[in-house]
């Protein structure tokens, strides 16, 4: 495994995750060297290169990579390439991974957990690709043109639907929604990302799954209560939502103790503050 620090950020012009987004990334938070949810994201780096057929960094060597952060918070970004060789799209076997990674520190914003957010459904939609859904690899082109389509700061975050008008995710969020007295998140089987936090309120029984038929946009926008989150940012509550030529979508979402306690959860398992009021 080659490695390559943000004091080295040199990329060869030949490796495959520059030419065709061959690769997969983790965006990790890490408090006073400290990695949180650090188990869901080394799983996720190991089965997204699974699938893509290389092998990922061993756990030992990933391990060490955290404990290099400063005091306070930083993000660490860990991009694993296929690296370089092959003939044009035709991948090289063996293949010679590479790894490249960098701190940056991080400020959280906690005005958005206590508030809520504003946000916008995008005209872009997802793709349907099961063989890269769940992936959270490198050629998020989708996400950055959805980003592009507006520029207001009062909007947090973009709705992404796919073909079919479903909700899926936000453009760097997963979403969840809550109705029929549970908790609800996309099901993740045709595109999106599985976020590690996703997981990890999954498996501690606090999502349920919304299979695609039974997801349509209208059951997200009559939802009693809405929300985003990932394992950086933690939990945002929706508060209201305008389409994609920013018009007011009727109706709101009221911060009530459905939201809390799922955010409680959340920043339990990121060490974030938590015991908002509701609204």
């Amino acid at each position: 495994m080659t490695g390559t620090d943000s004091g080295d950020p040199m990329v060869a012009v030949t490796d495959r995750g520059l030419a065709y987004g061959d690769g997969l990334f983790e965006t990790v938070l890490v408090r006073d060297g400290v990695p949180l949810l650090w188990n869901e994201h080394c799983a996720r780096l190991s089965r997204g290169a699974g699938r893509l057929g290389f092998e990922a960094p061993s756990r030992a060597w990933l391990d060490a990579l955290p404990g290099q952060a400063p005091q306070g918070e930083h993000v660490l970004k860990i991009m694993l390439t296929r690296g370089s060789g092959g003939r044009g799209y035709r991948p090289p076997i063996p293949a010679e991974p590479r790894c490249y990674w960098q701190l940056i520190p991080f400020k959280p914003m906690p005005e958005r957990w206590e508030k809520g957010v504003s946000v916008r459904l995008c005209r872009l939609r997802l793709a349907r690709q099961p063989a890269l859904a769940g992936l959270k690899h490198l050629n998020r082109l989708e996400n950055v043109l959805a980003r592009q389509e507006w520029q207001d700061d009062a909007i947090a975050e973009g709705i992404l639907l796919n073909d079919r008008d479903q909700p899926i995710e936000a453009t760097a969020m997963n979403l969840a929604w809550f109705d029929q007295g549970q908790w609800w998140t996309p099901e993740l089987t045709e595109c999106g990302v599985e976020g590690t936090l996703r997981r990890a309120l999954i498996d501690k029984g606090l999502l349920s799954i919304a299979r695609a038929g039974d997801a349509p946009l209208s059951r997200f926008l009559n939802s009693q209560s809405a929300c985003l989150f990932n394992s950086v940012q933690g939990l945002w509550p929706i508060v209201e939502c305008f389409d994609s030529d920013h018009q007011h979508v009727p109706g709101q979402w009221p911060i009530d103790g459905s939201v809390r306690r799922l955010q409680d959860s959340a920043h339990t398992l990121m060490g974030y503050q938590s015991n908002f009021p509701t609204s």
